[in-house]
């Protein structure tokens, strides 16, 4: 399939900035694939589409506060930081993005907070995904996170053109996080709360959890019109065997397995064996799934409603079946759903 097969009209004041008072109380769109029926709900009505046995997955990735502002040495020009992955934890080594990007250099020095709290030297300008830092700071590392965690910014995508707040640190992250490292956050389950989570309980279903930190390559614009062409950036994930286990029993019992999220989707689909059974993983995966894909674990999913052109519309797309989605996404828009991040959610079945 071609990139510009994935366009559609998005009015922006459908993109969702903040989100509801309550996170179970967004929008729910049921597309049933086998009957091709659209049905319009609200979030806590999934609890009439699943059963005693049913297993949920869930992405316990824990967002981390990854978006930094500096001041470039001699210069004190404005610098944004945002981290992307930990290379070396001894050296205190990271993959960054900086922005102005053009006004930094190998060697030059970038100070943070107002007592100048943590210093970094750009060692490396070429990387494919930026820039490379050293932190330079001689404390134990614990201390070294504190002050990460004190400065850094929840990194809400710029699109929605606001100022993060206090309620972004709470509402950008799942109820179930756990494992810190992702810099983009698996926004499915921002629908899950404690309740709802309690009542699915109490009817049987389970939860295997898996740990996929997201990146920002879920975000990036795709540059090719040949999908075969585009590659993914790689995300680490864990998936250990107790929670292979209870998604495989799940499996064998017959029962639904629901993928809550693209992130989880992948997750899925990187640890399945030939046997169709999902297998403990400790990596990474760059899988890139768009249409058509066949998929092996998952016989439903919950996610949001992308933006156009976007890697993770590829994949529902695949699971739900190019036309269907295209269709639901149209009536989405009429309809008035709620968008992206902090938008409503849809469950394929």
């Amino acid at each position: 399939m071609k990139l510009s097969q994935f366009k559609f009209y998005l009015p922006k004041e459908l993109i969702a900035s903040t989100p509801p008072k309550n996170r179970d109380e967004s929008r729910l769109m049921v597309l049933n694939r086998r009957k091709q029926t659209i049905e319009h709900k609200v979030f806590t009505d999934i609890l009439g589409y699943f059963t005693d046995g049913d297993v949920f997955v869930i992405n316990n990735t824990k967002v981390f506060p990854a978006r930094l502002y500096g001041e470039k040495e001699k210069t004190g020009a404005r610098i944004e930081v945002f981290l992307l992955r930990e290379l070396n934890r001894d050296s205190l080594l990271w993959d960054v993005l900086v922005d102005p990007a053009r006004k930094i250099r190998i060697g030059n020095k970038l100070y943070f907070g107002e007592n100048e709290e943590l210093v970094a030297e750009v060692i490396d300008n070429t990387t494919s995904r930026g820039r490379t830092l050293r932190f330079l700071f001689d404390g134990p590392y614990s201390e070294f996170k504190d002050i990460l965690q004190k400065l850094g910014e929840t990194p809400l995508p710029k699109i929605h053109e606001r100022d993060v707040t206090m309620m972004d640190e709470e509402r950008y992250q799942t109820i179930y996080a756990k494992h810190e490292g992702a810099v983009a956050a698996p926004t499915a389950g921002f629908h899950f709360s404690r309740e709802l989570m309690k009542r699915l309980e109490l009817i049987g279903v389970n939860f295997a959890e898996v740990t996929l930190h997201a990146g920002l390559g879920n975000f990036r614009d795709i540059e090719v019109e040949d999908l075969t062409k585009h590659k993914m950036d790689s995300e680490e994930m864990i998936l250990d065997e107790a929670q292979a286990n209870i998604i495989n029993l799940a499996k064998d019992n017959k029962k639904q397995i629901c993928a809550v999220g693209t992130t989880t989707m992948k997750a899925l689909e990187t640890a399945v064996s030939i046997t169709g059974k999902v297998k403990p993983y400790e990596g990474w995966t760059n899988k890139f799934i768009f249409p058509p894909y066949e998929f092996t674990v998952a016989d439903a999913m919950i996610t949001n409603f992308h933006l156009p052109m976007s890697s993770v519309l590829m994949m529902v797309a695949a699971y739900a079946d190019y036309d269907f989605l295209m269709k639901a996404y149209k009536i989405a828009v009429e309809e008035k759903y709620r968008f992206f991040t902090y938008g409503d959610a849809m469950l394929i079945i």
